[in-house]
């Protein structure tokens, strides 16, 4: 069943007039966005352009939630999720203007009880690398220590990071992680006196007028001017619960809207600026935080993405750095469960661009995104909503034959090798902790002990291996969990990993090593 969604309009402001040799049209790009919300099934979108200073644009356009009226407008909050890290960065560069900490600090100078898993890099990492996603772990390496929300504090989440295997040797690939922000958020603590809360509200919010924003994640409040989460489950666009723990809030738990978000873009923009004669922060700092560190792997696009070509491309200290039509942009995008948005600037232009919205589609905020960015730089005109709606409808395909591949080398005569009760107990990992397996109601059930939503029935599939179907069915994370036995019949290890590669990868199910716990060592 297809939705239907009415798309009214708040406006704080006007337009402004723009630069002659801008082909910028509000009226145009107001039927842009209406076309791209309807192409990605988007309810509610918030979008900030500011230009030389000024902000052009704090708008609000569609619904709060499905199947109500209320409308976004330019003070709706939303989530920005790993949109926050540059404002970690930005905190982590004012105890570095204060003479308090160093880039180059290695970071067991400020968390002496802070380790990795190889002494080398527990000795040699530094506050920059937990900026950069350099460190040796790979890919949302850790995620599942707080992603579905769990039991553990950020305390527990930084000591149990010298459990966690790494998968390439220090500072030498690329690869994205949250875990290392939570660490920067305990270096702000103990340096400062402060949480990363206090600290950030009282010396960036507060000084650049974000007096909307909010720190918590579990501040989120559906009963104000709040946008509600949405998500596609089984293929059908529904509200779906917001993430509700701070554990990881100094890497993505900033709830915060286009007015905020352009006084943010300016602040930036204008070298740290936040009054003619105050600086929230220096022009070196301003450098510094876009400067690229960790290269990332150029993969030229085809077809009707060709023109996000790129000759560098990389990540700074809480910002991506790479080009567009020539010029240096800096920019990130964050994701939680039914909010994803995009923020990007072109330093030399003072042009930024903050996209929000209520659901899960990258394709609508980079259809929005890269719209403004041509108007303004006067590219050819481009229809990026068909390209990027084509790219979505290709991952899904991509996906989808992923998973009917596996399911067609499937051997669906086997039988398990033990008995159902053989295969109960409790396992542990290393780095997460202890999961537990046990019949009930004549179903095996797997539980994550410190992630009370992580609870599923397992179904045989072939063989030793199961699959793990998550009672919550927003999770969108079903997972294969793989037994090995001794030669005598008692069960070695288990592996897990997510059925589609459509799953988040914060479900960092691959990087577990499960082991039966003995009834001495509970």
């Amino acid at each position: 069943m297809k939705t239907t969604i009415r798309v009214p309009f708040v406006i704080l402001f006007p337009f402004l007039l723009f630069a002659q040799k801008s082909s910028f049209s509000e009226a145009s790009f107001d039927v842009y966005v209406q076309s791209v919300m309807k192409a990605f099934d988007v309810p509610g979108v918030s979008i900030a352009i500011v230009k030389d200073g000024k902000t052009l644009l704090a708008k609000g356009y569609g619904i709060r939630k499905l199947g109500e009226s209320s409308p976004v407008d330019s003070r709706t909050l939303f989530g920005i999720a790993s949109n926050t890290k540059a404002v970690t960065a930005t905190a982590l560069a004012l105890l570095v203007e204060e003479g308090k900490i160093k880039w180059d600090d290695p970071v067991i100078n400020h968390l002496p009880w802070f380790r990795m898993s190889d002494p080398y890099v527990t000795r040699e990492l530094t506050i920059r690398d937990l900026m950069v996603h350099r460190s040796g772990l790979g890919l949302g390496a850790g995620d599942l220590l707080w992603w579905p929300p769990t039991t553990y504090n950020r305390k527990e989440i930084t000591e149990r990071l010298r459990y966690l295997p790494l998968v390439t040797s220090f500072r030498s690939a690329y690869a994205y992680d949250n875990v290392l922000y939570t660490v920067a958020g305990e270096v702000i603590h103990a340096v400062s006196g402060k949480t990363w809360e206090e600290f950030v509200q009282e010396r960036i919010l507060v000084p650049v007028g974000m007096t909307t924003s909010k720190m918590r994640q579990r501040e989120f409040d559906p009963t104000g001017n709040t946008a509600i989460t949405h998500a596609k489950v089984d293929g059908r666009l529904q509200v779906v619960k917001p993430f509700a723990s701070d554990n990881t809030n100094p890497a993505g738990g900033i709830n915060s809207n286009a007015e905020d978000m352009a006084k943010w873009m300016i602040v930036q923009l204008d070298s740290g600026r936040i009054a003619p004669d105050k600086r929230l922060f220096s022009r070196g700092t301003a450098i510094e935080l876009w400067s690229l560190v960790t290269p990332i792997p150029i993969r030229p696009p085809s077809g009707d993405l060709a023109p996000l070509r790129a000759n560098f491309n990389g990540y700074g200290l809480g910002f991506g750095v790479r080009d567009y039509r020539g010029y240096k942009t800096v920019s990130h995008t964050g994701g939680l469960p039914g909010y994803v948005s995009r923020l990007t600037l072109i330093p030399e232009l003072k042009l930024g661009v903050t996209v929000l919205t209520n659901q899960e589609s990258g394709g609508a905020f980079n259809a929005i995104t890269y719209y403004v960015l041509d108007r303004f730089l006067n590219a050819p005109k481009h229809d990026w909503l068909s390209a990027f709606k084509r790219g979505e409808i290709r991952a899904d395909s991509m996906a989808m034959a992923a998973e009917q591949r596996a399911a067609g080398s499937r051997d669906s005569i086997s039988k398990p090798s033990l008995a159902l009760a053989g295969y109960s107990g409790t396992y542990r990992d290393a780095w997460y902790g202890d999961i537990t397996i046990g019949q009930e109601d004549g179903k095996m059930i797997l539980r994550f002990t410190r992630t009370p939503v992580l609870v599923g029935t397992m179904e045989h599939y072939q063989h030793d291996t199961f699959i793990v179907r998550w009672h919550d069915r927003e999770l969108r994370a079903d997972a294969y969990i793989t037994f090995a036995l001794h030669p005598e019949g008692t069960i070695d290890q288990a592996k897990m990993k997510a059925v589609s590669p459509a799953t988040d990868f914060s479900f960092d199910f691959h990087d577990l090593l499960l082991k039966p716990v003995s009834h001495s060592d509970k």
